[in-house]
């Protein structure tokens, strides 16, 4: 099976911008009390912080708006129960805001709405 970032090119569109380091993302981690599924990990090991098919993806980088880190911290401010959990995406459409959990599972939050489960990976959510 290719790696993340080979299956993320084929979706079309992709710009990524290289990956960072291990520790780059352990520090990531501890910052958000968390850790990473291990497919954003690869993400993060392979791309840093990526564009692919339409979707914006947060990262580690020199983007300090699509920042994994801010972004998440940003959002835990504005919702209460989500410290398991970290931004992959903020859509910019309706306050909708996509997270991903340690296990993969990816949910997806709106004001005024309960978070529903959406996918199982951040591949699968890419392809949806």
């Amino acid at each position: 099976m290719a790696g993340i970032k080979e299956q993320l090119e084929k979706l079309g569109g992709f710009i990524g911008s290289g990956g960072v380091s291990c520790q780059a993302i352990n520090a990531a981690e501890d910052a958000l009390g968390i850790r990473f599924a291990l497919d954003y990990r690869e993400y993060l090991s392979t791309c840093g912080i990526a564009a692919v098919d339409g979707h914006e993806l947060t990262g580690l980088g020199s983007s300090w708006r699509v920042d994994v880190v801010n972004a998440t911290m940003e959002q835990r401010k504005k919702l209460a129960g989500y410290d398991d959990k970290y931004v992959i995406e903020e859509t910019h459409i309706d306050g909708i805001v996509v997270w991903q959990s340690a296990t993969g599972e990816v949910f997806e939050t709106s004001p005024g709405t309960k978070p529903r489960k959406t996918y199982d990976s951040l591949l699968e959510f890419l392809q949806g």
